[in-house]
Formats: C-alpha cells, sequence, structure tokens
C-alpha cells in the first residue's frame, strides 16, 4: 500500500496589504513605461513613480467580477 503525501513545500499564503501593494519592481516598470509613452522626453521621475503607483493601486483594488451561473438553451 502507498501513503499519500503532502507536498513537501509549504504553501506560503500572503497577508492581504501584500496582495493590495504593488512591488517595488512593478511601479518602476510601469514609470519606465510611462517614460517611453511620453516618448523618452526629459520629464520628473518622481511624478513618473507615483503616477505608477497610483495607477497600479487602482488596478488592484477593482472589484473582480463574478460569474455568474451559465445559462443553457433549452
Amino acid at each position: 500500500m502507498s501513503k499519500t503525501r503532502k507536498s513537501a513545500t509549504p504553501e506560503v499564503k500572503k497577508p492581504r496589504a501584500a496582495r493590495i501593494h504593488p512591488t517595488t519592481e512593478d511601479i518602476a516598470l510601469r514609470a519606465y513605461q510611462i517614460y517611453l509613452e511620453r516618448g523618452g522626453a526629459p520629464g520628473n521621475a518622481l511624478d513618473d513613480w507615483t503616477r505608477a503607483e497610483r495607477e497600479l493601486l487602482e488596478k488592484r483594488r477593482e472589484p473582480r467580477r463574478k460569474l455568474g451561473p451559465k445559462l443553457v438553451a433549452a
């Protein structure tokens, strides 16, 4: 008889705050995209960073759509 073993690696759940706040890498990438959208023209890096952070926070706070039951044609 073989015994069923659970995975050796425990599942790590992120705290709720970690799921809401974007990572530094996410913010940096979005800030760079904003810079590129501007055509690479000089701007204010701090403004790009705060805009990127704000956009990512708003995107993560949007409620996820719940899927309703499928309608089956009779």
